[in-house]
């Protein structure tokens, strides 16, 4: 069992707390914050109610963590084309797509399988695989909360937690709108929603959202092209005064022809990593390569309010999902750098399907004379995963890079069609949560939560049985995890936080995918965070800003035993520690200028790496893929009420490809640029430019490949609302 929140007592008394809280009625609750900041669409989203930093509804600046919020607004004036794009809202965050791993993102100091990435408030459990980046049109905003945050979403998040929020039918407005947009690359985007209600009059009152968008695009990288749906429809059907309900559907389908994977980079190999800017977007996947994904989701809102302190909320949800692989994915020069050496042959089938249900109940009341709210429930879930992985990992070919042919996927030598099956994986997981906000004095406030998981593994072998792959075994796991911090307010419009929160995940890879040897007889690995910061507004309200300072600790994860190189064990240590800081200002009535920067400091406190057979230890080194300093700039200058003009940039700084830290990505900066008329009231149009200079830079790396972001890219887009 893993106890990784360790007040005495804490358990006990906020249950106690709880049962107290629920038997007050009908009681005035006193004001505790004035401020004259409105609920603004644009800048550091401070008022406007979080999702995902709390099961409170409580805005980010009444939460003692670092809460980022990117609104739909945002996310068009921006031109964010997908939820990876919007996440540069978040200050430090990088992320990038390479189709191994297309849900890839770096966050304080940790990545892969210790981001957690939800789907409105549900993780689906396989984070850095199944969180490609979708369209944004069906996204209302996505939300993001740094650090450990199991004692929210279950385990996993010990760098942070993402969440994508879905569009859903509102009851406040009726509206049609759409967009077009056609750029470079021949990428095009036919997107349409409506919202209405269905009826009017007393009784039972509906409410319909359809959000629809098709985006195609011939790739920058050769051969490479994408089509992808998403559709989005929910109803809202008000009972009565008391009960509510929302029926949410989505589907996406999402297909990519001979995928790019990356640039093979020159050797020698060590230092600066380089690569063949000539050749900057050959595809040296074959032909016929091919990833596929069908995703479908379905979800059962009920809304119960009792009274005006009292509502409990049940989410039934469904999660079904199909992914293929087909490519030859690794790339690699000759000595001489004149030829390509092609290998990493794979045929891939995952089939997933996740049930559950979250029960919450949430009450405000007094205790000690003073406001307190609750949030309690329980949470379940049925995760199971089938995957069918053929893959052969030897050299096929060596081709002259100016001139070869692509070949086909079934013509490797010994790559045939069909599955066979490799491993069933079934997590069930149960969990209680408590959470409280308490306002101590008129000034400060307390908030506090626990989670306690019961996770069962099950994982049925399919392919030949041995001492390190046996038919059955299973695992079973209790984390307990939390948070307690101090909100403190020093103005109205000004604060300090502090807190303490703690996490839990496994030593390596991900439960949903498990084998026997990625969990064997270990425990999950635990992280700890303290975290101090300040929110406020300045300059009479034209401005506002976050500070957060961080210290991050992870033990026990997998790492090779110094006298037996070959065999895990559930030792090693991570640490990060970094400052964040975001920042919009109205310097004028006309110019809004938005960003954020971050420092990390991320190291491997305890780890050694098999290399070739020999235990090395990694102490000190810096984990692959994460910069150190990651800073954002929007400019925003309305010339007339029918023109406006901006212009942003991002600079991300040099990331290590290995353990060993002997070669690096460069570091970057990119710039864009768009102008936009308002045609009238409700229909805008928009000329954007990204990458602006036409940097070479890479998004993500692995040992010898660059997973290069987009060249220069023009588009135009229309947008209207009727």
């Amino acid at each position: 069992m893993t106890h990784t929140f360790r007040t005495p007592g804490c358990a006990a008394l906020l249950c106690a707390l709880s049962f107290n809280a629920l038997a007050d009625h009908a009681v005035t609750l006193p004001e505790v914050q004035i401020t004259d900041v409105e609920d603004k669409q644009d800048g550091v989203l401070l008022d406007t109610p979080s999702q995902t930093g709390s099961r409170l509804g409580l805005t980010p600046r009444e939460t003692p963590a670092s809460i980022s919020i990117v609104n739909h607004r945002q996310l068009e004036q921006r031109g964010a084309k997908n939820t990876q794009d919007a996440l540069a809202g978040v200050p430090g965050m990088t992320a990038a797509s390479p189709p191994g791993s297309a849900g890839s993102v770096a966050y304080r100091g940790f990545s892969g399988a210790q981001i957690t990435q939800l789907f409105n408030g549900i993780s689906v459990q396989y984070d850095s695989i199944a969180a490609r980046p979708v369209d944004s049109w069906i996204y209302d905003r996505v939300e993001a909360i740094g650090g450990p945050s199991s004692f929210l979403f279950g385990a996993g998040a010990v760098g942070g937690s993402i969440n994508y929020i879905t569009k859903l039918a509102s009851r406040d407005e009726e509206f049609n709108e759409g967009r077009l947009s056609y750029g470079s690359y021949d990428t095009s985007e036919t997107a349409f929603g409506f919202n209405h209600a269905l009826n009017d009059g007393d009784g039972v009152r509906n409410y319909a959202r359809l959000d629809f968008s098709h985006t195609r695009s011939n790739g920058y990288a050769d051969r490479e092209q994408r089509d992808a749906w998403t559709v989005a429809f929910s109803l809202l059907t008000d009972i009565n005064d008391q009960l509510s309900h929302t029926l949410a559907v989505e589907y996406q389908n999402e297909v990519v022809d001979s995928p790019y994977w990356g640039t093979p980079v020159l050797n020698p190999l060590g230092g600066e990593m380089k690569v063949d800017e000539s050749r900057r977007f050959e595809n040296y996947n074959v032909e016929d390569g091919r990833y596929e994904q069908r995703v479908r989701w379905l979800r059962s809102i009920t809304e119960y309010r009792f009274d005006d302190a009292t509502s409990l909320r049940n989410t039934l949800y469904h999660y079904n999902t199909e992914r293929n692989f087909r490519n030859l994915e690794t790339y690699a020069y000759s000595a001489d750098n004149s030829h390509v050496n092609r290998s990493g042959a794979l045929l891939q089938r995952h089939d997933q399907e996740l049930n559950g249900n979250r029960l919450e109940l949430l009450h405000e009341g007094q205790l000690f004379g003073r406001r307190s709210q609750w949030s309690s429930g329980l949470d379940y879930s049925h995760n199971v995963q089938m995957t069918y992985p053929r893959s052969i990992n030897k050299v096929f070919d060596s081709v002259d890079p100016a001139n070869f042919a692509p070949g086909h996927f079934y013509d490797l030598n010994g790559m045939v069609p069909g599955y066979d099956k490799n491993r069933q994986n079934t997590v069930n997981t149960w969990a209680a949560f408590v959470e409280n906000r308490l306002q101590l004095s008129d000034r400060l406030s307390l908030l506090s939560g626990l989670r306690h998981d019961s996770i069962d593994l099950d994982v049925h072998n399919y392919r030949t049985v041995d001492a390190n792959n046996p038919l059955d075994f299973k695992r079973s796991y209790e984390p307990t995890t939390g948070r307690i911090g101090l909100v403190y307010a020093l103005t109205p419009a000004a604060n300090v936080y502090v807190q303490y929160s703690t996490a839990a995940d496994p030593p390596a890879g991900i439960l949903s995918t498990a084998s026997f040897a990625t969990v064997r007889n270990f425990d999950l690995s635990t992280g700890k965070q303290i975290e101090v910061g300040s929110k406020f507004d300045f300059l009479d309200g034209l401005g506002s800003a976050t500070i957060a300072a961080y210290q991050i600790e992870r033990k026990n994860l997998a790492t090779a035993d110094p006298g037996n190189p070959g065999v895990t064990q559930p030792v090693g240590k991570q640490s990060s520690r970094g400052v964040e800081v975001a920042a919009s200002l109205r310097v004028t009535p006309q110019l809004l200028a938005e960003g954020n920067v971050a420092y990390v400091d991320a190291q491997y406190d305890e780890f050694n790496e098999n290399v070739g057979g020999r235990s090395v230890s990694r102490k000190g080194n810096t984990p692959t893929n994460i910069p150190e300093r990651v800073a954002n700039l929007w400019l925003t200058y309305d010339i007339d009420p029918s023109w406006q003009i901006g212009a942003d940039s991002r600079y991300v700084s040099s990331v290590y490809a290995d353990a060993a830290n002997t070669r690096y990505a460069p570091s970057y900066t990119v710039f864009g640029a768009f102008v936009g008329y308002k045609v009238d009231d409700d229909t805008r149009i928009t000329a954007r430019v990204r990458n602006l200079t036409d940097e070479v830079y890479a998004r993500w790396t692995s040992s010898s490949m660059l997973y290069l972001g987009a060249p220069r890219t023009l588009e135009l887009a229309v947008q209207t609302r009727f």
